[in-house]
Formats: structure tokens, sequence, C-alpha cells
């Protein structure tokens, strides 16, 4: 079965409706196609919260690259960094940064570790680029799926269609 990049099976469409339903029944088939929807749904959902969670980290590392470099460019100065810090999101307060040559960065998990200014660059850097691949294949995979489960719609149209025509032929033929 095709699969994009992260895995997610591609959905198969359903061309030949009549040659498709020589193998099962159609409450089956209907049941297993609203299925295939539903997990597909579940992971957008996935995706969305995760598309979500990527927005926000980026531009707090930026945010944090751009602190990180400004002091790279202060070091060797001896006069110290006058500046505002977010406390909470609409809280700021005043701080005096005397010159350094370490910053302390917040990992998450309530675990901070002091870093050089190098080794601050160079992490938050690749957590940068990490961070907008993440983001760039959540929106990839987002578009995969909108498009897997339109095809699960359309075949579970096609073969409730089908089976209304099947029908309505079957009930003409006892008729007559």
């Amino acid at each position: 079965m095709e699969a994009n990049p992260r895995g997610i099976p591609k959905a198969p469409f359903v061309g030949n409706v009549d040659e498709y339903m020589k193998s099962d029944t159609v409450e089956a088939t209907l049941r297993k196609f609203t299925e295939a929807a539903s997990k597909y749904r579940f992971m957008e959902n996935s995706k969305l919260q995760q598309r979500a969670s990527l927005e926000q980290k980026v531009p707090e590392i930026k945010k944090s690259l751009e602190l990180v470099r400004y002091l790279y460019g202060k070091r060797g100065s001896e006069e110290p960094v006058e500046t505002l810090f977010e406390v909470n999101d609409t809280l700021y307060a005043h701080a005096t940064i005397p010159p350094t040559d370490t910053v302390n960065l917040w990992l998450g998990a309530n675990v901070m570790l002091e870093y050089t200014l190098d080794e601050a660059m160079g992490l938050l850097s690749s957590k940068l680029d990490i961070a907008k691949t993440n983001l760039g294949e959540a929106i990839e995979d987002l578009e995969f799926l909108r498009d897997q489960i339109t095809t699960m719609e359309v075949n579970t149209a096609r073969v409730y269609n089908w089976d209304v025509k099947r029908r309505r032929a079957e009930k003409k033929e006892t008729e007559s």
C-alpha cells in the first residue's frame, strides 16, 4: 500500500464500483470506508495540534535566538544591557544584565541549563531548523490527510449510490 513519506497510508480510490463490490457486502464496505475516514480525521486532528504547537514554538525560538545574538554582539563591552523581559504574557520587568559570556536556556520540564553564547546560538539555531522542518511536514501531512478524507468520502458516496441504484433495479425486476 502506498504511503506518504511519514507513513500515512494513501486511501484507495474505487474507480469501478461493480468490480470492487464483488468481494464484499455493501454494509461491510461502507463500514470499512467510514472507519478509514474516521482514522484519517483522528490523524488530522493530531496534526492540527502539532501544527498549532509548532506555530507557537517557532516565534519563541526566533526571539530567544535574536536575544542571544544581541548579547553576542555586546560581548567584550563593559557596559550592562538595560532591557525588559517577559515574566508572563502581559507582564514585563526591567532588568540590567551585566556583561556575560553565558546564558540560561529553558529546556522545558522544569529544566534550565547554562550555555556559552556560542553553544546557545548553535542549540537555538538547530532547534529552529528542526521546528521549521517539522512545521512544514505537518502542513504537508494535513494537505495529504484532507485528500485522503475526501477520497474516502467519495468512495462511500459512490458505493452508497451504487447500492441505491442496484436496489431500484431489483425492485423494478420484482414488480415486472
